[in-house]
């Protein structure tokens, strides 16, 4: 009986064989539509004063902020050497050994820096109300964050830790360990998975691309639009944004803990009594840029939900 999956053979990241169009990028495409669909839906419903035109161009404001935030982040936050600091044309270059890459590296917190600045300077220039148009936006993201962490699988990359958990999955482009080590060996064995001694093993990993695009993306969306959404009437503006905030940074604080902390980096604060390897869970107190960047999140949510509370409905 199989203790764990393999990653689909018949997966491709890429949609014609030879061609530069990949499913990661399509999934982004869908996400943004998807975004653009909702927020359409809400103004159609009453609930946001947006025409087509101005809903097209917030989303496309939204979109290009995103996309230098999530980048700009990624190379300063994630990338753990100085060359972008010493080669800052090469940031958003999407050409490596004379081959198209796109843009490897995008980190989800500076997309949502990016995305919320789009949005603040969209409402200047059209003279609306941001934390109208922020609670607006927030509606519709987490479902379109899922087809992103999907796009994240198909290309079999940011995966989880290492598991011996019955959906744990073998990832083919994912690191091997060396079996000099006791705990690989420990892991191998528990799996029967054959390995020569002072080989390179590949283990199983937690998917957590799938924990993220069901709890980040789905789960969020459903709480958002069916249980926050409703009181968008009773509630000041910016309480869809402070609420958002707080529930993504929570669940994506605790997804981390099943998520490989980047290796150039590994724990930011190792507190635990036990922080050497970051293949495993090994301490609750070993903590990752992505939560640190979580809690961030949370925090300011926290502090922007307090400051509504004080004012008007709808100031």
């Amino acid at each position: 009986m199989t203790q764990f999956l393999h990653f689909p053979g018949w997966i491709s990241p890429e949609i014609i064989p030879g061609l530069p169009l990949r499913w990661y990028g399509l999934m982004y495409v869908v996400a943004f539509a998807i975004a653009y669909g909702l927020i359409r839906l809400q103004a159609r419903k009453g609930e946001v004063s947006l025409d087509p035109d101005q809903s097209q161009n917030l989303v496309l404001a939204c979109i290009l902020g995103l996309v230098v935030g999530a980048r700009l982040f990624s190379v300063l936050f994630y990338d753990g050497t100085t060359y972008y600091w010493t080669h800052p044309w090469m940031i958003f270059w999407p050409f490596q050994g004379g081959q198209f890459v796109g843009l490897p590296g995008m980190s989800y917190h500076g997309g949502l820096v990016g995305a919320v600045l789009g949005a603040y300077f969209f409402s200047k220039k059209n003279k609306m109300h941001f934390f109208e148009l922020a609670d607006t936006v927030v509606y519709a993201v987490p479902l379109g964050y899922t087809f992103g962490r999907l796009g994240n699988f198909i290309n079999g990359e940011l995966f989880g830790r290492v598991s011996t958990k019955p959906w744990a999955m073998v990832f083919p482009n994912a690191p091997h360990f060396s079996t000099n080590y006791g705990w690989v060996r420990s892991v191998a064995d528990s799996l029967d998975i054959p390995y020569v001694a002072g080989s390179l093993v590949n283990l199983p990993r937690h998917p957590s691309q799938l924990y993220e695009a069901l709890f980040e993306g789905i789960v969020l969306f459903l709480i958002m639009w069916f249980v926050i959404r409703p009181r968008r009437e009773r509630q000041p503006y910016g309480f869809a944004l402070s609420a958002y905030l707080m529930l993504y940074g929570f669940i994506r604080f605790v997804i981390e803990y099943f998520r490989a902390p980047d290796e150039n980096l590994g724990y930011i604060l190792a507190w635990g009594k036990e922080s050497d390897n970051i293949s495993l869970f090994q301490s609750f107190f070993n903590i990752s840029m992505g939560q640190l960047f979580c809690l961030a999140m949370m925090i300011a949510g926290l502090a922007l939900y307090l400051v509504l509370r004080k004012t008007d409905k709808r100031a």
